[in-house]
C-alpha cells in the first residue's frame, strides 16, 4: 500500500547556474521543449520526449555537480507529507510554497536521497 497518490507526473530536478543558457542546450541537444521560465522564482521547466516526464531547472550560483533530485506530481501534498512523517520519513525543513505556482517538500529515502513532492497551485494539473 502506498503511503502517498503520485499523480503519474514526474520532474527530473536540476540545480544549474543559468536556467536560459541549459534549457537552449537541453533544446538543441535533445530536442526537448521550454515549457517556461519562472524568473521570479528561479526556476525553469523543460518537456522531454516521454509523456509526463519534464525537466526542472533551478538557479543556483554554486550548484553542486552530479545533482539530480526526482520531483513527483501529488494533489494534496500536506496530506502525503503527514501520511510519510507518520511512517518515519525524515523531510528537510517545511513545506515550501510559491504562491499560485508551487508547493515542495522535500524528503529523503533510507541512503539518503533526496526526493520531493510538488502540487501544482496554478489550477492546470
Amino acid at each position: 500500500m502506498s503511503l502517498i497518490s503520485p499523480n503519474k507526473t514526474i520532474t527530473i530536478s536540476l540545480s544549474v547556474k543559468d536556467r536560459h543558457v541549459t534549457a537552449e542546450w537541453y533544446s538543441s541537444m535533445l530536442g526537448f521543449e521550454t515549457l517556461y521560465h519562472a524568473d521570479e522564482a528561479g526556476w525553469s521547466e523543460l518537456q522531454t520526449n516521454t509523456v509526463g516526464v519534464t525537466i526542472g531547472l533551478g538557479e543556483h550560483t554554486k550548484p553542486a555537480p552530479g545533482n539530480c533530485v526526482p520531483v513527483f506530481g501529488i494533489a494534496d501534498l500536506d496530506a502525503a507529507r503527514q501520511n510519510l512523517e507518520q511512517a518515519k520519513v525524515k523531510f528537510d525543513g517545511e513545506t515550501d510554497v510559491v504562491e499560485g505556482m508551487v508547493k515542495t517538500a522535500t524528503f529523503y529515502d533510507p541512503d539518503g536521497n533526496a526526493l520531493m513532492l510538488a502540487e501544482d497551485l496554478t489550477g492546470g494539473s
